[in-house]
């Protein structure tokens, strides 16, 4: 297996046990279940319920704080893929199609950063910190 696809098959296994733990699983889970079943019929309901066994395998190890267990539910996860990728030429397109929807978009690395700090002691009124400022009303404006 070529480097690229296995370095596909990781970001692919790093993505998919990332996304298990978050809000939006619900909505990826059959997505994946549909990559890993390539269409062939009843076994997206099977690779559903094996998503779902590594994702409480998953939110167990982060309650314990037990790294290893998340590291093998992802190394599970990129040998999975691998095979996938293996078996299927067209898998490689369909991966990276699913990975560019479901990854967040890269930062502008064009886009500055801003890091605001205020010390030397409690602050007993309003602060604000900004490159440029028109008209502002602070409290009561009948004053």
């Amino acid at each position: 297996m070529d480097a690229e696809l296995v370095s596909l098959a990781g970001t692919g296994a790093t993505t998919l046990v990332t996304l298990m733990v978050t809000d939006g699983w619900e909505q990826v889970r059959s997505r994946v279940a549909a990559f890993f079943s390539r269409g062939r019929e009843g076994e997206a309901e099977a690779v559903q319920a094996e998503l779902e066994s590594s994702r409480a395998e998953l939110v167990a190890a982060r309650a314990a704080q037990d790294e290893d267990a998340e590291a093998d539910v992802r190394a599970e996860w990129r040998v999975r893929m691998r095979r996938t990728l293996q078996a299927d030429p067209q898998a490689a397109a369909e991966l990276r199609a699913l990975l560019d929807e479901l990854l967040p978009a890269e930062p502008d690395p064009t886009a500055g950063s801003v890091h605001n700090v205020i010390s030397g002691g409690v602050q007993h009124g309003t602060v604000i910190q900004a490159h440029t400022i028109g008209d502002v009303n602070i409290g009561d404006s009948r004053r």
